[in-house]
């Protein structure tokens, strides 16, 4: 693993341009549902649920048709939750297309799979390659983030779970771009830089290791940039991770939950960035939030699906391998509700 990976190879025919006035294009990076959950939990615990459930219904989007055929899916066993969470580049699709869940020419620019066991204790949030090379259900072999292109969100949802044989309950899209606004309304994020890099969004801007805090354009350029290390996508899912900690330590600190003014410009900063299927409205949103009242940072852990290393495909392209036996091993997990061991096990408290 000492080259980066590059999923620009996406056919010219793909690669259309053009999108239709008054939408919003969706940012690059990853986008995570985490601090959606994050910021209805401050809602619930500011007692004004009504009016900030209100700006998410209302300016988040829905997806019309978020889940494959149901003769298609795994049965839901126990009472575990798992949220698909994707961000996405749209290359030109619309906001419209992206929510009725048809195929468009967008890609699935990050992948998190986020398990909440049953007894709500902790959150597991797995990152997967996007370049992981996989069975994509009626279509052959290709790049994992190839299946929203292919088939809309209803074949990313089928993917995953082909791949996993867990059920998806929930799915959601988020824009990066709202985590930019995200940032600011927490008044700037502390992130702890593990390996130094000169930005490529923001020439003349290096970044040495340590604490550095960010506003929404730094914190945008730290987790979008993967040309400046070695080896690319992988360090990004770490730095990734590494800013999801970050949000939600601050999130959930004191002065923060005390803080209505806070709770209410993250919400607003978030929501109209937010495409979740039709089920994860603000009810079920706080429900959960009220489940994981007691969670703290420590809580969260967030670890990158092994892989079997980086190889090349039959027609050329720089992919990642599967790591079977992982994913075996991860499947059966979820399914006993035993991630927890599965991930002390492997020593993934603290990340990758």
């Amino acid at each position: 693993m000492t080259h980066p990976i590059d999923s620009e190879d996406i056919t010219a025919e793909t690669r259309s341009r053009g999108r239709r006035p008054g939408k919003k294009r969706r940012g690059r990076g990853v986008l995570i549902a985490v601090a959606v959950v994050v910021a209805l939990v401050a809602v619930v615990a500011g007692g004004y649920l009504f009016n900030l459930a209100h700006t998410f219904d209302s300016a988040s989007s829905k997806i019309d048709q978020a889940f494959p055929e149901e003769s298609t899916r795994p049965q839901k066993t126990g009472t575990a939750i798992n949220i698909l969470v994707m961000g996405s580049d749209s290359r030109g699709a619309t906001e419209s297309d992206s929510a009725a869940g048809v195929a468009t020419d967008q890609r699935a620019d990050a992948l998190m799979l986020m398990h909440i066991p049953a007894d709500r204790k902790n959150i597991y949030t797995m990152s997967i390659m996007r370049d992981l090379w996989v069975d994509i259900p009626g279509h052959g072999e290709s790049k994992i983030n190839a299946a929203l292109a292919l088939g809309g969100t209803p074949l990313m949802v089928q993917t995953i779970e082909s791949i996993f044989q867990q059920r998806i309950d929930h799915v959601a899209m988020i824009d990066f771009e709202g985590f930019k606004g995200l940032t600011d309304a927490l008044g700037g994020v502390t992130v702890n830089i593990k390996v130094p890099f000169s930005s490529t969004a923001l020439p003349g801007q290096s970044f040495a290791p340590g604490q550095h805090t960010f506003n929404g354009t730094q914190a945008l350029a730290f987790v979008r940039e993967r040309h400046a290390y070695a080896d690319g996508d992988y360090q990004r899912v770490r730095n990734q991770q590494e800013f999801l900690r970050a949000i939600i330590k601050k999130s959930i600190a004191g002065q923060t939950l005390s803080n209505p003014i806070t709770i209410n410009n993250m919400v607003g900063a978030v929501s109209p960035f937010v495409t979740v299927d039709k089920s994860l409205d603000s009810g079920a949103v706080a429900g959960l939030a009220l489940e994981l009242k007691d969670i703290r940072a420590q809580n969260t852990v967030m670890f990158t699906l092994p892989t079997g290393g980086i190889g090349t495909s039959s027609d050329g392209q720089s992919i990642v391998l599967t790591d079977p036996n992982a994913i075996a091993h991860i499947s059966d997990a979820m399914t006993s509700d035993t991630l927890d061991q599965y991930v002390a096990a492997n020593k993934f408290e603290n990340g990758n």
